[in-house]
């Protein structure tokens, strides 16, 4: 493989935003070779609003009987929105075809399961990677997280060994983590020797923006403004961070719904959005005591990092140094879409993205399924 071919990333996250994450990189599956351009592409209103309604059904169907009718036309509609994104990008920052050797697209999810004691794990990304590589006629990686859960693996966080690699390339050791900060919180570290550590830490943004949405003060606490005019509950806060998914060790992975808006039920709009703000903070912090060596400084990716009410929690309540991505160089809305082209040519490769102190599988496997244009044209 040559070291010149670029590969591009998809991302969308439970967080419905709008947006569709789009990042070139220059990788060998290995090291960061080059940074590439970036993008937050919008999908079309309609389109939007059929990704709310599978959300929806998914909470309905939760795995139990056939699929809802709805998940294959939002995911048809989906995959061409973001093959048309990718071609976009690529003509705007006069990317050939040629030079792109994969794109890796992660989908949308929609339900995960985590396994439990007797019942293995289950998960659904709507992504249709065949039909993108013939709309694109370039090598797609998709489905990631399908094989890990068949495996005995949570199927999350895949993002580890990215985030490995980018503190390799900050030069970071162990004093350092990464923390993806969502719908869900996700968290990497390293120890000296290079061995890793990821797991989701709890909630991220997912159950503010629903307080926020359930009140009719918008999509999400922009800024954390709401927040920061209310008053933390800190009895129920209490309460609430001694649930047993905080304590429980790795591996470990959420749904987006498995911490809600309505833990706040009862407050005022303000210290509804105060508490969770605190909530989400108090958890990371509960993630950072587990670890072999508590990391003196965390970088933040995600939306997260956008909300200063919530930054400042974290540093507060989880008692470490919180920068935003963009404090280190990096770039915080590009590097869930930076992963999956990472993790697509580690497919390609053969090296794994699934390890047994990341996502709970017996050994360390490659994920992902590939589709080639001339295999599915």
């Amino acid at each position: 493989m040559s070291t010149n071919d670029w590969a591009i990333g998809l991302m969308t996250g439970t967080i419905i935003d709008g947006f569709i994450d789009i990042a070139a990189l220059r990788t060998d599956g290995q090291d960061i070779l080059e940074f590439g351009p970036w993008a937050l592409a919008p999908y079309p209103d309609a389109l939007q609003a059929l990704i709310a309604a599978a959300f929806e059904a998914a909470l309905a169907w939760q795995f139990d009987g056939p699929e809802p009718a709805v998940f294959a036309e939002a995911e048809e509609a989906l995959t061409r929105a973001q093959a048309d994104a990718v071609a976009h990008f690529l003509d705007a920052h006069d990317i050939p075809s040629r030079a792109v050797r994969t794109v890796g697209f992660h989908g949308q999810t929609v339900l995960h399961h985590a396994p439990e004691a007797g019942r293995p794990g289950n998960t659904r990304q709507l992504g249709d990677g065949e039909l993108m590589a013939r709309l694109l006629g370039i090598d797609v990686v998709y489905d990631f997280r399908t094989d890990d859960i068949r495996a005995g693996g949570h199927g999350a966080p895949l993002s580890v060994s990215y985030h490995h690699a980018l503190l390799r390339y900050l030069g970071a050791g162990s004093d350092t983590a990464i923390l993806n900060l969502g719908g869900v919180a996700n968290l990497s570290w390293a120890d000296a020797a290079g061995e890793l550590i990821g797991f989701d830490s709890g909630p991220g943004v997912g159950p503010i923006n629903d307080w926020v949405v359930a009140h009719g003060a918008g999509d999400m606490d922009v800024e954390g403004r709401i927040a920061a005019g209310g008053r933390v509950d800190e009895e129920r806060l209490r309460a609430l961070l001694v649930h047993p998914f905080f304590t429980a060790i790795w591996p470990k992975s959420l749904d987006r719904f498995d911490f809600t808006g309505s833990l706040a039920d009862g407050l005022s709009l303000a210290d509804g959005a105060a508490t969770l703000t605190a909530f989400t903070a108090g958890t990371v912090g509960c993630a950072l005591d587990m670890l072999p060596v508590r990391p003196d400084r965390l970088i933040i990716c995600g939306g997260g990092r956008k909300n200063p009410t919530l930054m400042a929690e974290l540093a507060r309540r989880a008692d470490v140094q919180a920068l935003a991505a963009e404090a280190v160089g990096l770039r915080g809305d590009a590097v869930e879409a930076e992963c999956f082209a990472y993790l697509a040519m580690r497919r390609l490769r053969g090296l794994p993205v699934s390890f047994p102190e990341t996502t709970g599988v017996p050994h360390a496997m490659p994920g992902g399924r590939v589709a080639c244009p001339e295999a599915v044209s």
